[in-house]
């Protein structure tokens, strides 16, 4: 599973980092990026966490975060 972020659309709710705190983390100003590489916008999401980001996903507000099953 493919996991894309989209920080111009993130206003900074903290629910990506409750749902899923082992995959979401934040900048300075509060806008989500990738806990493990904080520079990229894409991430292939390991089985173990898929289910904390599908729920990070569905819970966000603005659709900040995508996610693509078929990578």
């Amino acid at each position: 599973m493919l996991c894309k972020i989209i920080p111009e659309k993130c206003i900074a709710c903290g629910l990506c980092q409750l749902k899923a705190p082992d995959v979401f983390d934040y900048d300075l100003d509060g806008l989500v990026l990738f806990k493990d590489n904080q520079t990229m916008k894409e991430q292939v999401i390991p089985p173990a966490l898929q289910e904390t980001t599908l729920a990070a996903y569905r819970k966000c507000p603005t659709r900040a975060i995508v996610i693509d099953k078929q990578a």
